[in-house]
């Protein structure tokens, strides 16, 4: 592994973006009614809020000069009542705004991860699982405290500003003007505030990003990092990415550290300021206590929206690079397409022919030149070859996996290009050399969810493959629990399940690619018989090592350097002292021998 990480993030965008704001709006269309409610309730909320100091107005300059303690009660229910009304409201306003958040947010990440499903391998040959999971969760994550917190806060706040603005203006323009002349220290702060946020997000995201992707990594490579006792090594690194994750936060953090109490120094100083200035007016008799008093008490509420909608800058600034990078990806196409009118070939008969088919990975460097065989119905064909020469890449190109880059494959006297993408995967089974058992029982990693699949039948097919007891003496039987990945099965125990699946499924053609690869002497007799039952009557393609598999193949097509060196009857190919009778006397004399 090395220490250097290709997948870094993405650089942000803008911290507004009008295209990329009109596209988030999509998702909260279906809830307009609930937004519309929680901008009123936003509204109201603030409304409240406005109307609390003017009843210590009316009580300091009317109520306790006239000793009128009925009005005093009144106003003390009053603003009881105001409390009790503004907390209904908050308490209606965070519930509904969250439950949109949340409802957007469910919409926003099915839609991701279907779309991710639609993808192509070729994509996911480029793009590393753990970026891919910052996108499903963190990103998605940030999209949410947009929607939940940031959209209504922001309106909140303004219409905040601008009613404290009136009132302030309402009880003195004198002490108004006074007041909104430390707007322009407020901005420049912000202005201030804002970049160096800014920088420090970035890092945040890039490193965190990093870290993903390498833990990622390492947890899924756990067994090598063990068996080559890189643990200390692994852990120095992890703790650089760690390292460098922390001060990018701590960035962020003295960016706010600045902020807020160069917020409240500017406050403070506009507090002594008016206190300095209303003082006067109040003892020349153009302010009353009262107005002075409320006055200063707005001022405070002045400063409390400033301060989040400072905050809500860093929650857009963050919604917008995410979306950019979440759009990005939900805009990337699959580079396998369905076609317009594909052909809905319901019954095939397994007929496989290569026309001149060439493939390249990367633009440039080919892997597969001009290859060309044909394979009938029922027939069994193995493909032998050093490793690299291109045998996997045929079976990928025979699923369509991906796109040959010339030439054309045919099944059944349709090109798979026309086919429909799905029926066609669903008519060719394949079995793996790495098998992938899913979270659940053993009996959902045969039939993968398929309704049609019923358990009458996966019993019968582990039966006919001779390994139903070898289940049954799990302590739960088909619904025991293989653990993460098919931990708590063997390696041919897994394969074993993956031969089941394939089966089950019941596909016209089969597809071997080195599925036995990796299973012991002792586990390849017992699936023997279970690869005879697997290939009868189908169209089967073998990629092997094993002797015993390949013998039993009516032919064998030799791969060397992606080109197809010499094809035949392990009889033939043997006779005509070829390069697979050099790959016979290297790799399968032995073999024989014990065979």
């Amino acid at each position: 592994m090395s220490d250097h990480d290709p997948h870094q993030e993405e650089s942000l965008g803008k911290a507004y973006d009008a295209r990329l704001a009109k596209r988030l709006v999509r998702y909260l269309k279906p809830y307009k009614s609930w937004v519309a409610v929680s901008v009123v309730l936003s509204t109201v909320s603030s409304l409240l809020v406005l109307a609390q100091p003017l009843i210590f107005l009316r009580a300091i300059d009317h109520t306790f000069p006239n000793r009128d303690m009925h009005e005093f009660k009144l106003l003390c229910a009053a603003f009881l009542g105001l409390m009790v009304l503004e907390y209904a409201v908050q308490y209606s306003y965070i519930l509904l705004v969250n439950n949109t958040g949340q409802h957007a947010m469910y919409d926003l990440r099915v839609e991701l991860f279907s779309h991710l499903q639609s993808l192509s391998l070729s994509f996911f040959d480029k793009n590393p699982v753990g970026r891919l999971m910052t996108r499903v969760t963190g990103d998605i994550e940030v999209l949410n405290e947009l929607f939940s917190n940031g959209v209504t806060v922001i309106f909140g706040s303004l219409f905040l500003l601008a009613g404290i603005l009136v009132i302030l203006f309402w009880l003195s323009v004198p002490l108004a003007l006074l007041a909104v002349s430390i707007i322009p220290v407020i901005a420049v702060i912000s202005r201030y505030f804002r970049i160096l946020s800014r920088r420090g997000f970035r890092a945040v995201r890039t490193r965190i990003a990093r870290l993903n992707a390498y833990l990622q990594e390492n947890v899924t490579g756990l067994q090598t990092v063990q068996a080559f006792v890189r643990e200390k090594r692994n852990l120095e690194r992890f703790k650089e990415l760690n390292k460098e994750y922390y001060d990018a936060n701590i960035q962020t953090i003295m960016a706010f550290s600045i902020f807020f109490p160069a917020v409240e120094i500017v406050s403070a100083g506009s507090i002594g300021l008016i206190l300095w200035y209303g003082g006067i007016q109040v003892f020349r008799a153009s302010v009353t206590i009262g107005t002075l008093v409320v006055f200063i008490e707005y001022l405070v509420k002045f400063f409390q929206p400033i301060r989040e909608l400072s905050a809500q800058y860093n929650t857009l600034q963050a919604a917008m690079a995410s979306s950019e990078r979440i759009f990005r990806l939900l805009d990337e196409s699959p580079a396998i397409h369905q076609p317009e009118k594909p052909r809905l070939i319901l019954k095939p008969v397994g007929s496989i022919e290569f026309q001149n088919v060439s493939f390249e990975y990367v633009e440039g460097e080919p892997v597969l030149h001009d290859i060309s065989f044909s394979v009938e119905p029922g027939e069994k064909v193995a493909f032998v070859g050093a490793t690299g020469s291109g045998k996997s890449t045929i079976m990928s190109l025979l699923t369509r996996f991906y796109d040959v880059t010339e030439g054309r494959i045919v099944v059944d006297g349709v090109d798979i290009r026309e086919w429909d993408k799905h029926l066609l995967r669903r008519s060719v089974g394949v079995v793996l050399q790495e098998v992938f058992l899913f979270s659940g029982s053993i009996h959902d990693n045969i039939t993968l969810g398929n309704p049609e699949i019923d358990r009458e039948r996966v019993r019968n097919v582990c039966r006919e493959l001779g390994f139903d007891s070898l289940i049954e003496r799990f302590p739960q039987g088909y619904d025991s629990d293989p653990g993460e990945r098919g931990r708590n099965l063997s390696v041919g125990e897994r394969q074993l399940v993956s031969f089941a699946r394939a089966l089950a499924h019941d596909p016209r053609i089969l597809v071997l690619d080195e599925a036995t690869s990796n299973v012991d002497t002792g586990t390849e007799k017992l699936i023997q018989q279970a690869l005879i039952r697997l290939m009868s009557d189908r169209t089967s393609l073998i990629v092997a090592h094993r002797l015993s598999t390949i013998r039993n193949c009516d032919r064998i097509i030799v791969i060397g350097n992606g080109r197809i060196v010499e094809s035949g009857t392990h009889e033939e190919l043997i006779d005509r002292k070829g390069l697979y009778h050099r790959l016979y006397e290297l790799q399968y004399k032995d073999q024989a021998a014990a065979v």
